[in-house]
């Protein structure tokens, strides 16, 4: 039998490592942008539909699994039905590729901060991030290039460090002190955002609500897709940290204080990105749908451009721009590469530092390879869209028909479960949501994903490009799943399982 768990200090350790975790790159510049794309002001009520009908159900799934069979989620969902310890794979290797390009836009967030002291990028923020800084090249290109391996070296020397401390002294230390510290900053930058000249007309541009928009279903995926992709749900992530909870953990209490929080940094995100884009409209005479742009555009293009107009206020918003975005991805990738590190110490009884060693350390090897050559934008790209677009949502979708449609039973006993030891008890609405509304709205996502994929393929990347790092890496989950799901571990899942069933 394996050693005694490692558990969180406090709940509300746990509930700053799992707001950690949910608050990363995405929030900050993804929440923004998407929200204007999808009807500025009118997309706020699909987004919070898809967080009461997606985000809240399947977050509670989540810790309830976690938490009640005390494990990463191939160890977890193989103790709640064998069949299922697949699906935990799955989840794991989907959260293991998501870690290695993860960690290259956090070391963009990293060089960025100390670009912003002096705007190093000059008058052509442009031509600086994808020549200078990336000296993005043409097709595949492996040429390693020297600031980015550096910086991308100290990002996982960072992420390993913290590791390297366990839940208790690693993880849960590094979220007391970054989480408050990336409030404070980002309440700060905030502030200094809608004091601008023209705030207020990139505040109207992001929540004049655009009615008709809601009549379109890409509007409705949009906000299913980004409550998914925001609360680090559907890829194990929230698994593996409820499995570190005691017994008697309050699971809806913590998850609904994780999910308002994420939320409410999404919507303060969106007040400081879109005052700043408002003062960069008015400032150069343009409407701020020609100053906006999306993703990497924005935080590493848009933004440098916005910093050098603002005189004596541009490196201060600068820093604390991208120490934001540098602290919530670092609290992000903590938990992200938490996921194959406990699976692994589950399933073949490794200790924490050999598995720290041996998965943290391969998947640095291969993160600082890709990431610090020439090709680092087209792999973060590609592999983030096939991960996110088919990896997790096809995870989520996997782990909700196990657990809901194949195993009915299985569904009873986690809602007697997390009604044993929660405040808000789960009811007939959350079967009904979790059994319903969210497979079909999922499935719907896929479906239109891969229709997509398929007919007109990805960006206007090369055949091999998108075969080889996008659908290899669909390839790669479902074989290396099965694999993992075949290789024998230091304890059954027959030897354990008595514990876990009523």
């Amino acid at each position: 039998m394996s050693a005694q768990r490692e558990s969180w200090s406090t709940r509300s350790g746990f509930i700053l490592a799992a707001i950690g975790s949910a608050v990363g790159l995405g929030n900050i510049w993804r929440f923004p942008y998407v929200s204007y794309e999808n009807g500025g002001g009118a997309f706020i009520i699909p987004y919070l539909i898809a967080l009461a009908t997606a985000g809240f159900p399947l977050l509670f799934l989540d810790y309830t699994i976690g938490q009640k069979y005390r494990g990463a989620p191939p160890t977890a969902y193989g103790r709640m039905k064998k069949s299922a310890e697949f699906v935990g794979w799955w989840q794991v290797l989907v959260c293991s590729v998501i870690g290695i390009y993860y960690a290259s836009v956090l070391s963009w967030a990293g060089q960025y901060t100390i670009y912003a002291f002096n705007q190093a990028w000059g008058g052509d923020a442009e031509s600086f991030f994808y020549h200078q800084y990336l000296q993005r090249g043409s097709g595949l290109d492996f040429t390693i290039v020297p600031s980015l391996f550096i910086m991308l070296s100290a990002v996982w020397a960072i992420v390993l460090f913290i590791m390297y401390g366990g839940i208790r002294k690693g993880v849960e230390i590094a979220n007391k002190i970054f989480i408050p510290l990336l409030v404070v900053m980002f309440l700060v930058m905030v502030i200094q955002a809608v004091r601008l000249p023209g705030a207020a007309e990139g505040l109207n541009a992001l929540f004049t609500p655009n009615w008709s928009m809601m009549k379109d279903p890409k509007v409705w995926l949009a906000a299913y897709g980004h409550v998914f992709f925001s609360m680090s749900i559907g890829f194990g992530a929230m698994v593996t940290y409820a499995s570190y909870l005691k017994r008697n953990a309050n699971l809806t209490g913590s998850g609904l204080v994780v999910g308002f929080a994420n939320s409410s940094f999404e919507i303060l995100a969106g007040l400081g990105i879109f005052s700043v884009l408002g003062f960069m409209a008015v400032a150069s005479g343009k409407p701020v749908s020609e100053v906006v742009s999306g993703g990497i555009g924005l935080a590493f293009v848009a933004f440098p451009k916005i910093i050098s107009t603002m005189g004596d206020a541009g490196p201060i918003i600068g820093v604390l721009f991208f120490t934001s975005l540098f602290v919530a991805g670092l609290t992000s990738m903590a938990s992200i590469i938490q996921v194959p590190i406990s699976a692994v110490e589950d399933k073949f009884g490794w200790s924490h530092k050999k598995a720290v060693t041996v998965i943290g350390g391969i998947s640095a090897a291969i993160s600082i390879l890709l990431f610090s050559t020439k090709t680092a934008l087209t792999f973060v790209d590609v592999i983030d869209h096939f991960a996110n677009n088919i990896g997790v949502v096809f995870g989520a979708i996997l782990s909700i028909i196990w657990v809901t449609w194949l195993n009915r039973g299985l569904l009873d006993r986690l809602i007697r479960h997390i009604n044993s030891i929660s405040s808000f008890k789960l009811g007939a609405g959350w079967v009904f949501v979790l059994t319903i509304v969210t497979p079909i709205s999922l499935i719907a996502a896929l479906f239109l994903s891969l229709k997509s994929l398929l007919t007109k393929g990805y960006g206007d990347y090369d055949l091999m490009t998108q075969v080889i790092f996008g659908w290899g890496m669909v390839v790669f989950f479902a074989i290396g799943g099965m694999i993992l799901t075949k290789l024998k571990g230091h304890v059954s899942h027959d030897e354990l399982k008595g514990d876990y069933h009523e």
